[in-house]
C-alpha cells in the first residue's frame, strides 16, 4: 500500500522527510495544507496528537471519514498511541501507518467544531455534568478526563477525578455523550489548550467511525 504523509511542525524526522510521498506542513495544519490531500485513500500524520486532531477536523468537515484511512506516527508523548496500542518507534509506526489494516474506532466530537483523538481534560471544575441521561457530577471536581472508548462501547470514557489527601477518587462512565455546565474552566484537548475559558462543554460520538490504522 501507499499513502500521502504529512510531516507536521517541528516533528520532521530525516527518515520520513526524505521520502518522495512526504509533505511538510505546519503544526496543527488547517484546510490550506490538508484539504488538497483528502482525495487520497490513505493519509499518514507524523506529529503530535494535536496535529492528528487538526487533520481529523478536516476529514470531518469535508465528509471524508468514510473514504480516507488515517495512519499516525506519534512524535513525543501520545495518549492516542497509548489508547490504541500504536507503536512509538518511528520506523515501525510508519510501516504500520502505510501498510497496516484499518480498524474503525469511535470518532469523538465536541460542540465547538473540534474533535478529540486521545485525551481531553477540563480542570478545575465546579458545575453539573451528565453522561447521557445520568447525572454524574453535581459540585466540584479536580478535573474531568475524556477519551474515546478503546473497547468501542457507546463511544466515550469519562473520568471525574477528585484529589484527596490519600490518592484520588475517580468515577468512570462510558456514555455516548457527556455534557457539562460549569463556572469558567480550562479545556486542554489532545495537548492543546483551548484559547478561552469555557463554561459549558459537550463531547459526543460521531455517527461515523474513524478509519484508523492500528496494525492489529
Amino acid at each position: 500500500m501507499h499513502g500521502i504523509v504529512l510531516a507536521c511542525g517541528n516533528s520532521q524526522l530525516p527518515m520520513i522527510t526524505q521520502r518522495d510521498d512526504v509533505h511538510v506542513v505546519p503544526a496543527r495544519p488547517g484546510k490550506d495544507h490538508v484539504d488538497q490531500h483528502l482525495d487520497a485513500e490513505r493519509l499518514v500524520v507524523v506529529g503530535t496528537d494535536a496535529d492528528l486532531a487538526a487533520v481529523g477536523v478536516r476529514l470531518l468537515r469535508k465528509e471524508k471519514l468514510g473514504s480516507v484511512t488515517l495512519g499516525y506516527v506519534p512524535v513525543g508523548d501520545s495518549p492516542v498511541a497509548s489508547l490504541w496500542g500504536l507503536s512509538t518507534d518511528p520506523a515501525r509506526a510508519l510501516d504500520i501507518a502505510l501498510n497496516g489494516d484499518v480498524d474503525p474506532v469511535p470518532f469523538v466530537r465536541d460542540d465547538v467544531g473540534g474533535v478529540l483523538m486521545g485525551l481531553g481534560v477540563l480542570s478545575p471544575v465546579r458545575g453539573v455534568g451528565y453522561s447521557d441521561a445520568d447525572n454524574t457530577l453535581r459540585g466540584q471536581a479536580s478535573r474531568i478526563e475524556c477519551t474515546p472508548d478503546p473497547e468501542g462501547g457507546l463511544g466515550l470514557v469519562v473520568r471525574i477525578v477528585n484529589k484527596r489527601l490519600l490518592g484520588s477518587r475517580v468515577r468512570e462512565s462510558r456514555p455516548r455523550a457527556f455534557q457539562l455546565g460549569c463556572l469558567p474552566t480550562t479545556a486542554v484537548l489532545d495537548g492543546h489548550k483551548h484559547p478561552r475559558p469555557v463554561d459549558k462543554w459537550t463531547w459526543y460520538r460521531h455517527t461515523e467511525d474513524l478509519r484508523l490504522v492500528r496494525g492489529v
